[in-house]
């Protein structure tokens, strides 16, 4: 399946294909990302997920195909002016040793340095705004290895909003934490998504926490489009064996009435035959 941009849609690609060295892992892609939306991108390991969000993101440069940002070829624009647009959140990010929260969450204003302009009251007040909405202001001083890993990611989420784009990328944002620090992120992502009309794109291996909390799921196989559109219409049994090569049977979570994906095992499928 592929889709098409809209004036909805502000970051999308075109026959995008993406590779490293020679091995292709993107290949020709058309995909538009639902503005003002949470959008999950999931499959199976090798798929291209995070593959697709670094092209997203202007870190890998397509073989070929193209990467529009308001119609615009990202390639094409600026490192700062893509900047103020775009943030993105790596997997796993390390900072350097004795950093402060503060100092990490101030890195996100660089895009708005210059030799004419540094550091002003603006910087300063996104710093804090972004502080405070992540809850963290009382941490702000700590150096991030002092800190848990919840509170490090949302660290790294504050200095994204310091940042100050529309569309923010996160590559398995709940990668490492534990189930209470998983939910813990992911409800501020959300939040961030319905007060402040961001779009969000990320990376998710956990399809119910997909389903929960995002609008749009993106299923990848073998690089290309498997499946798109809202949970209710991605999240079938069918889409869950092509694309993860599982049997399972699709229910309603009774907290979120979302789909919820219970897995088989060879033992219980044989029961059920």
């Amino acid at each position: 399946m592929t889709s098409k941009a809209s004036s909805s849609n502000r970051l999308a690609t075109r026959r995008l294909t993406l590779a490293y060295d020679r091995a292709t892992i993107i290949k020709n892609l058309d995909l538009a990302i639902p503005k003002g939306k949470m959008t999950a991108l999931v499959g199976a390991n090798g798929c291209g997920k995070s593959t697709l969000l670094r092209g997203l993101a202007r870190l890998l440069k397509p073989k070929s195909g193209a990467v529009y940002l308001d119609a615009a070829d990202v390639f094409k624009l600026s490192t700062k002016e893509v900047a103020k647009q775009l943030g993105i959140l790596s997997q796993s990010p390390i900072a350097p040793e004795g950093l402060t929260v503060r100092d990490l969450v101030a890195c996100g204003r660089y895009p708005y340095q210059s030799w004419l302009q540094q550091w002003s009251p603006e910087d300063e007040r996104m710093v804090e705004l972004a502080l405070n909405i992540t809850g963290m202001t009382q941490f702000a001083e700590r150096e991030l290895d002092t800190l848990s890993g919840g509170q490090r990611q949302r660290a790294w989420i504050a200095m994204a909003l310091a940042q100050d784009t529309e569309i923010l990328l996160l590559d398995e944002p709940t990668t490492f934490l534990d189930l209470a620090h998983q939910i813990e992120v992911l409800d501020l992502l959300q939040e961030l998504n319905h007060t402040q009309g961001r779009t969000l794109v990320m990376v998710l291996h956990d399809l119910n926490q997909a389903c929960r909390y995002t609008d749009y799921l993106v299923a990848l196989k073998e690089g290309g489009i498997y499946a798109h559109g809202t949970p209710k219409e991605v999240m079938t049994e069918e889409v869950v064996r092509e694309v993860f090569g599982l049997d399972s049977r699709i229910i309603v979570d009774p907290v979120a009435g979302t789909p919820m994906c219970i897995p088989l095992s060879r033992k219980v499928r044989g029961a059920i035959a």
